[in-house]
Order: C-alpha cells, then sequence, then structure tokens
C-alpha cells in the first residue's frame, strides 16, 4: 500500500482544534510551545479559546493550522512510529499546507515555518486594499470550462483560476467587479452554483504579486533542505526535492493557481493508495475520492484518529 500525507489549508480552521491531541500528548503540546515562542505570542489560546472571527484572520489562520498538523504528525511518530521518509512516497500540502508538507518532511523548521506562514498572511492580507478583490466558487465546471470563464470576465482586469480543488468544484480570484462578473457567466455557462465566498482578500491571483516580492524575501533568510520525502508542489504538479526548486515553487504559488486536483491525480497514478490528511479538519480527504476513485482519503487530527491509525499498522 503506497502513502501520501496531506496536509489542508486555509478554511479548516476551527476553534479547538488541535486541543485534545495537547491534552493527551506531550509531543503535540511541544509544537504548540514552539510556534508560541517563534511568533511571540499565544497563538495558542486562540487556537483552543477563539474567538472564531480571530482564528479566522488570515494571518492566524495559517501557522494555526500548520501548528496543528505539525503536533500530529508528531504525535504519529512518537505513538505509531511514523517516519515519512520511509512510510510516505509523497506529501503535499493545500496552499498554506505545502509549508506544513515541508516542515513535516524536515525541509523547514516549525519556527521557520510559523514566521514564514505570519509573513505570508500578512503580506497577502496587505497586498490588496479591503473591498476592491474578491473570489467566489465555481461549482458544476471544470477546470478549463472555469478558466474559460475567467478570461470572459477579466475585460481588462484580473480574473483568474486559483484554486483547482477538484470535483468541479473551482475558485477564481481577482478584482471584485472581474470576479462578481464571472459568477453571472458561470451560471450562463451551466455552473451548478456559483457564489463569492467570505474571504478577506483575493488569493492566488496577479494581484498577489507584491506577497510574492515579500516571501522571495523572507525565503531568501530561510535554510531550506531536501525534504526526507518528495513533496508535490501545488504550481508544478510533480515532486520537488531541490531547495532552490522548493522556493520557486513557493513563491510562485502566492499568484498561482492551487492545481490540487491534478496533484492528487498525479500521487494517485504514481501508485499511492491511501491519503491520510494530517490535522484539522476532512476537506482534503473528501475531495481525494472524488478525484481519484480508486484512492481512500483518511483524516488524522485526534486521539481516536491516532488510536485507529495506530491499530490499522499492528
Amino acid at each position: 500500500m503506497s502513502l501520501a500525507f496531506i496536509f489542508p489549508g486555509q478554511g479548516s480552521q476551527i476553534v479547538g482544534m488541535g486541543k485534545a491531541l495537547a491534552d493527551a500528548y506531550a509531543p503535540a503540546r511541544a509544537v504548540f510551545e514552539e510556534v508560541d515562542a517563534a511568533l511571540g505570542e499565544n497563538l495558542t489560546k486562540v487556537i483552543w479559546e477563539g474567538p472564531a472571527e480571530t482564528l479566522t484572520l488570515t494571518e492566524n489562520a495559517q501557522p494555526a493550522l500548520m501548528a496543528v498538523s505539525l503536533a500530529t504528525m508528531r504525535v504519529l511518530a512518537a505513538e505509531a512510529g511514523v517516519d515519512l521518509g520511509r512510510d510516505a512516497q509523497f506529501v503535499a500540502g493545500h496552499s498554506l499546507g505545502e509549508y506544513s508538507a515541508l516542515a513535516a518532511a524536515g525541509a523547514l523548521t516549525i519556527v521557520d515555518t510559523a514566521r514564514l506562514l505570519r509573513i505570508r498572511s500578512r503580506a497577502m492580507q496587505k497586498a490588496v486594499p479591503v473591498g476592491t478583490g474578491a473570489m467566489a466558487a465555481l461549482l458544476g465546471l471544470d477546470f478549463d470550462q472555469a478558466v474559460a470563464v475567467a478570461s470572459e470576465a477579466a475585460q481588462g482586469q484580473i480574473c483568474q483560476a486559483a484554486n483547482d480543488n477538484g470535483g468541479g468544484q473551482v475558485v477564481v480570484s481577482g478584482d471584485k467587479a472581474a470576479v462578481e462578473r464571472a459568477v453571472e457567466i458561470a451560471k450562463g455557462k451551466g455552473a451548478r452554483r456559483a457564489m463569492m465566498l467570505p474571504v478577506s482578500a483575493p488569493f492566488h491571483c496577479a494581484l498577489m504579486q507584491p506577497a510574492a516580492d515579500a516571501m522571495a524575501e523572507a525565503l531568501a533568510k530561510v535554510a531550506v533542505k531536501p525534504p526526507v520525502v518528495p513533496v508535490v508542489a501545488n504550481v508544478v504538479v510533480g515532486p520537488v526535492s531541490d531547495p532552490p526548486e522548493i522556493v520557486r515553487a513557493l513563491i510562485a504559488q502566492v499568484t498561482g493557481t492551487v492545481r490540487w486536483r491534478e496533484s492528487v491525480a498525479f500521487m494517485a497514478a504514481q501508485g499511492v493508495t491511501t491519503f491520510y490528511e494530517i490535522g484539522a479538519g476532512k476537506v482534503l480527504s473528501g475531495l481525494v475520492k472524488r478525484i481519484a476513485e480508486s484512492a481512500k482519503g483518511v483524516a488524522i487530527g485526534t486521539p481516536d484518529d491516532i488510536a485507529v491509525f495506530k491499530s490499522a499498522r499492528t
């Protein structure tokens, strides 16, 4: 059985995530302490106690989701003997989850990852004045159809396919008026649903170029090591292990499309039969089943999930 470990992106956060894990396992608590120390603040209190609107802020949600994912990985290593270099064929993550994947695979330290995600999230928020950008979900169109809708809607503005999530779910991003046009055009082209998303910035489009520049500067100051297992990068839909290539992919990801459908399909084509979603929520494991029919998606983020994983391995 060939395995991949995948890591969720923004939107999977929920107040209280990771608390049961930290209560039960010291290695999980240590990760939250490391992240708090790296950021110089008590992010853990926000993760576990909220309020939800504070946790949902991009600058908190991104490092918080990474902390929960890495805490889960530490527990899997301590309790179930998981060694990614030995046990996984690939790791991958959705948007910010790519940073979690890189940290899990030893390419980045947890401290550097927390700081990079704080820089990334603030730079993405600051790149576009609030209210001038938007994102929308187009459901029931394939990727090429959604790209055509975005192109037609642009009319001299920015409108791009930001996330190709799979299962007929594509998110477009760009100038607010252009994205609003895309919603109406998509409805006319047979989309099952097309709706604006409650996001604070238009992620993964050309409007994010200032954030890409900020990440290039931040990543230049960080030591990136070869990961112990190949990371399937969002923008290249292929395994990257060379540190300069990893950095280029992370910078390109800020303005580029998260090609999640193709990434999962690639891993399945390479023989991956089980995808373990590590951390908060079950979004990615649900998408796996819609992208690769023969593959299985399993979410691991609670003590019960750890127990089930351990018993399956013995």
